[in-house]
């Protein structure tokens, strides 16, 4: 039998998450929930639950630079993500495997503290990320506790976030999605600074519940399905905040752990979506 179609195909080059809230594991869910073929590459083992990060162990880099040259020269993606990366070294070797594949959308979810506020990576990374991944992702998501740490700023006030997201831009970066979750508002608002200069503000409903784990990871892979599936990425942003906000609502009233619980990825899930091949 011939081959008729393919799937869009997204990778997510991300750490693991046992509790299946984040990460890896997120991320492929929500590839599949939004119709998309799941690939992923690991970059590090994360020993952590709905409760918080207890300990973090390594990929090699010779692992991850390995990893990305299978996947890639077999299953090539329309779209990628890229989350926990968390030394220096690692941010080199991805960006090594990734900078031959400009036309490739790439969605960067800059990872440096946990939603239970832990650290996760150390200064010499995020002047690695900034340098090396930076210039090369169509679009960084940033949530505002990392983006008071790219910009050198506390951000507490709406006032704040356009700032941080102006100096944040400066960095060398196209386009960033400054995520507005966790600031003191009745409502969600994030802002979206394009590529001309423009920012464009997103309002959605707050919702009473402490099931938000892993709440970037979804976004930022969300976005990245979208892009796959042949969004532009005004779209692929907006499609992107609706089928989070979804997700924590349809999972808001569920307990899974005893900490912060899952979205419930599968509110409406999608199947495979077929492109007929040429």
């Amino acid at each position: 039998m011939n081959p008729k179609y393919r799937y869009p195909i997204a990778l997510t080059i991300a750490g693991f998450d046992g509790s299946g809230g984040a990460g890896i594991q997120a991320d492929c869910k929500t590839f599949s929930a939004l119709g998309c073929y799941a690939t992923s590459i690991l970059t590090a083992l994360p020993v952590q639950n709905t409760q918080g990060v207890k300990n973090i162990y390594p990929i090699p880099c010779a692992a991850v630079e390995a990893q990305i040259g299978t996947i890639l020269d077999d299953i090539f993606p329309d779209a990628i993500k890229i989350g926990m990366v968390h030394t220096a070294a690692l941010v080199q070797t991805i960006a090594a495997g990734l900078t031959q594949y400009p036309q490739t959308p790439l969605i960067l979810d800059p990872v440096m503290v946990s939603s239970s506020g832990h650290r996760l990576i150390e200064d010499r990374t995020i002047a690695a990320l900034i340098d090396q991944l930076f210039p090369i992702a169509e679009l960084i998501t940033p949530n505002m506790d990392e983006a008071a740490v790219l910009a050198e700023m506390e951000i507490k006030t709406l006032d704040d976030m356009f700032l941080a997201g102006t100096k944040i831009q400066q960095l060398g970066c196209r386009a960033v999605l400054l995520k507005g979750g966790h600031l003191d508002l009745p409502e969600i608002t994030s802002l979206y600074f394009d590529t001309t200069g423009q920012v464009h503000a997103f309002r959605f409903e707050k919702y009473n519940t402490q099931n938000t784990h892993g709440t970037g990871c979804t976004l930022s892979a969300a976005i990245a399905a979208y892009r796959a599936r042949g969004k532009n990425l005004a779209e692929a942003i907006n499609l992107g905040q609706n089928y989070v906000q979804q997700a924590i609502a349809a999972g808001s009233d569920v307990r899974t752990g005893k900490g912060h619980g899952p979205l419930n990825h599968f509110f409406q899930p999608e199947p495979l979506i077929k492109y007929n091949l040429p």
